[in-house]
């Protein structure tokens, strides 16, 4: 049986190797490894910003993981940057909600971690706390603290005890977009976990990185519904992608 294709959204940046230094599209080893270990197959999403990409590239995927990274840009839900705030990667917030609209509109599995829960919340139209204390382990280092489920969420289908989580973020949801519910918290309250309850296909985002850790259950949710859309009669001929509908 194939596995399930699982697209990853990737950070566009300056970097450097061997004797290059140049503008590249780069993405931390340990989530292909966590879709690899978890039965998929994954497949790296650079930007794009050519009409219709976004949809396009959904309707080729089974399922789709929008990865940590850099602060969404306030703007984008209607408010001024906090000192605290980092410098906004405007071409990769555009790509990244675009591919969560797509994949909210085609029923495809998703699965948003840190910044991608965070666009997530504000791509169905919630907003952010730009600014948290003690939810690192430092500059540079992630930290790890206990998430609690809330019982009867998908979440809490995959993950129904208390974990420990590796966590590097200084940003949380606040408002919680059209039709989100909270999943899972930490100790002082921060949603941790959220998902739109009721639908065909997954939709989950953790606010911490499972990718450094050795827990494969968050994804491997992805992946099992991933798999489930890719053998069900009613997935979309793929080189007919969906129809765009408005997402509330």
């Amino acid at each position: 049986m194939s596995r399930p294709v699982i697209g990853i959204s990737t950070y566009q940046d300056q970097a450097r190797w061997g004797v290059w230094e140049m503008p590249a599209v780069l993405l931390p080893a340990g989530y292909p490894r966590l879709v690899r270990a978890a039965g998929g197959l994954a497949v790296l999403l650079p930007p794009d910003d050519a009409e219709d990409a976004a949809r396009d590239t959904v309707a080729a995927l089974d399922g789709l993981v929008i990865a940590g990274g850099a602060d969404v840009e306030p703007a984008r839900y209607g408010a001024v940057a906090d000192p605290r705030t980092g410098p906004p990667a405007r071409e990769r917030d555009a790509w990244e909600l675009a591919l969560i609209r797509a994949a909210v509109e085609q029923q495809v599995p998703l699965l948003g971690i840190c910044r991608g829960m965070q666009l997530l919340n504000v791509a169905l139209g919630g907003t952010l706390v730009q600014h948290l204390e003690d939810h690192t382990g430092g500059l540079g280092v992630f930290g790890s603290h206990p998430v609690v489920p809330v019982p009867g969420t998908a979440y809490a289908d995959a993950v129904p005890e208390t974990a420990m989580v590796p966590a590097y973020h200084h940003q949380a949801v606040d408002r919680l977009g059209g039709g989100l519910v909270a999943s899972a918290h930490a100790p002082d309250g921060t949603v941790e976990a959220v998902e739109l309850p009721g639908r065909a296909s997954l939709v989950l985002g953790v606010q911490w990185h499972p990718e450094m850790g050795e827990d494969t259950r968050v994804m491997a949710a992805l992946v099992r519904a991933a798999g489930e859309r890719s053998r069900s009669p009613r997935t979309p001929d793929r080189r007919s992608p969906a129809p765009r509908t408005p997402v509330s």
